[in-house]
């Protein structure tokens, strides 16, 4: 069977992995990316939310900074992204025990652990709502197959695969190139602050 696999990048941090099926063997839909799109239903590819893509960012940030207090507005300057999306973000992240928040004046966010100590898949999985890739893996009596067919448990273990290699990486790995990131996040130039 014919398959088209691709990953590209979408964040300094985040990879959409994309897995097309070109002569639909497996008897869902008619060759297309992988979707259980039918009547009324919304297509959708496989791909980590906003929240997930942020966090890491927000992780790789705050770990590059080593310890020095760093704002959510230098991060969403540096990133380029909504600030308000990363209240919450670092906000659940600090109920998650990655972070520390210091309040107040003079206040911002530092890692909580060390990068050794956070693994990449655990973060995906605790800031993914779902990971379900058709609608049969996230809901039952979906698909008129879905009781003898193999895609659900082939996708199930594709799924596990992609979480098993992001669980071989902490956030330590993200962040081996320290000076190239750090340049590129211009840390040396903002005003971060010493714990």
């Amino acid at each position: 069977m014919p398959r088209h696999r691709s990953a590209k990048t979408i964040s300094p941090c985040v990879v959409l992995v994309s897995v097309q099926v070109t002569d639909g063997e497996f008897g869902c839909g008619s060759g297309s990316e992988l979707s259980a799109a039918g009547p009324g239903l919304t297509e959708k590819k496989m791909r980590l939310t906003l929240h997930t893509d942020y966090a890491l960012r927000v992780l790789i940030h705050v770990a590059i900074a080593d310890g020095k207090l760093i704002t959510i507005s230098d991060i969403a300057e540096r990133f380029d992204i909504s600030k308000q999306h990363l209240m919450k973000v670092v906000n659940h992240l600090s109920q998650k025990g990655y972070l520390d928040t210091v309040r107040g004046r003079g206040g911002g966010i530092r890692l909580r652990r060390k990068p050794r100590d956070v693994n990449i898949g655990r973060v995906v999985r605790e800031t993914e709502d779902k990971l379900d890739v058709i609608g049969c893996l996230g809901q039952r009596g979906y698909c008129r197959i879905e009781r003898v067919g193999v895609l659900r448990g082939v996708l199930h273990d594709a799924i596990q695969a992609f979480l098993d290699v992001l669980d071989g990486y902490t956030l330590a790995d993200l962040i081996k190139p320290q000076r190239v990131l750090s340049s590129l996040l211009l840390l040396d130039q903002h005003a971060a602050r010493g714990p």
